[in-house]
């Protein structure tokens, strides 16, 4: 069984910058690509960013900029560093790790979350 734990959410101002961090209890190799997701009240699940085994990354238009997220294969670690942080981007925050079983199919595991809230 696959464990990612993040860390690193809180309060913070806007304009302000916050660090999520998410470890994962095995080799970041094993799985083809990692990211963050976020939701807000009342809203889903939508996609932050993400960075593939390979070094590729994806990001969301409303973060494109100000965010970047990065990996650590020492430490099985992956990293979102969000700068430049705006109210819209309070949201509960979750670390993916996904794993292509097929050419169409695919297995995701999930961290439990860690809230974000922007507001002065």
């Amino acid at each position: 069984q696959v464990q990612l734990v993040e860390s690193g959410g809180g309060l913070v101002q806007p304009g302000g910058s916050l660090r999520l961090s998410c470890a994962a209890s095995r080799t970041i190799f094993s799985f083809n690509a990692m990211g963050w997701y976020r939701q807000a009240p009342g809203k889903q699940r939508e996609l932050v960013a993400t960075i593939t085994s390979g070094g590729s990354t994806n990001y969301a238009d409303s973060v494109r900029g100000r965010f970047t997220v990065s990996r650590d294969n020492a430490r099985d670690t992956v990293v979102l560093q969000m700068n430049s942080l705006k109210p819209e981007d309070t949201a509960v925050y979750y670390c993916n790790a996904r794993v292509l079983t097929s050419r169409v199919a695919f297995e995701d595991y999930w961290g439990q979350g860690t809230q974000v809230i922007v507001s002065s």
